[in-house]
């Protein structure tokens, strides 16, 4: 099976797509189609839902919602030295490195600065759990750190989300500490993300990262990537 993760396109203040953001929807929608993908999820929020659509339209495929996948919210929030809140992602990624917190292990990686005084923890959590069941449904069941086809598939499968919610879905498939995950890894607009779950002989597979956060469909359209404005909408 290969797992697309998609980030929706550019949105406005009210959460609906921009010009721009229906052109780059547009362009990954081409790319969806010429990947052949068999299913589509998406979050329930309308930026995603619009990133979907001409996807869907090019496929004849219905979205279907997985209420799971929409954007962190308030987890995201964390304490600065004045008591006052901003989100992780706001924060210079060189305080997640310094003084060898770039050493903290996966299972340490909320006692680094501004994710210890966060709700990531639980966030990412409730992100893996619903995740677990996610793939579950796909037949790859969870099983310690690695994944039992309980179905082997050869489809494949796009959901279309959100840039700290994919960046911290993917640190959990990935084994990557979120700290590091979040100090290294940015997610464009459309950006995809592509992780293959083989089917291997023994029965026991789990995600090889293929692709992060590529935006060749926007170059293919003439549509120049923007950097990451950070706002995670």
């Amino acid at each position: 099976m290969l797992l697309y993760i998609i980030r929706h396109g550019e949105p406005g203040h009210d959460g609906a797509l921009t010009e721009l953001g229906q052109k780059q929807a547009q362009a990954v929608g081409e790319r969806m189609e010429k990947a052949k993908i068999d299913r589509i999820f998406t979050s329930p929020l309308l930026r995603a839902r619009q990133t979907a659509e001409p996807a869907c339209e090019r496929l004849g495929l219905t979205a279907q919602v997985e209420e799971w996948a929409a954007e962190i919210g308030d987890g995201r929030l964390t304490v600065l030295p004045d008591g006052t809140k901003t989100s992780v992602s706001l924060i210079q990624n060189t305080e997640f490195l310094c003084d060898g917190r770039a050493d903290l292990p996966f299972s340490r990686a909320y006692e680094c600065p501004y994710f210890c005084t966060s709700g990531m923890k639980d966030a990412v959590a409730y992100i893996e759990q619903n995740g677990n069941a996610f793939l579950e449904k796909l037949g790859y069941r969870k099983e310690g750190d690695v994944y039992r086809i309980v179905r082997a598939s050869d489809e494949k499968v796009a959901l279309f989300c959100h840039a700290a919610f994919s960046r911290a879905w993917i640190s959990v498939l990935l084994h990557i500490p979120v700290h590091v995950m979040w100090a290294g890894f940015d997610y464009e607009h459309t950006g995809v993300t592509v992780l293959e779950f083989e089917n291997t002989e023994n029965g026991i597979t789990a995600p090889t990262c293929l692709r992060y956060s590529d935006t060749s469909h926007l170059y293919a359209a003439g549509i120049e990537p923007l950097v990451s404005d950070k706002r995670e909408m």
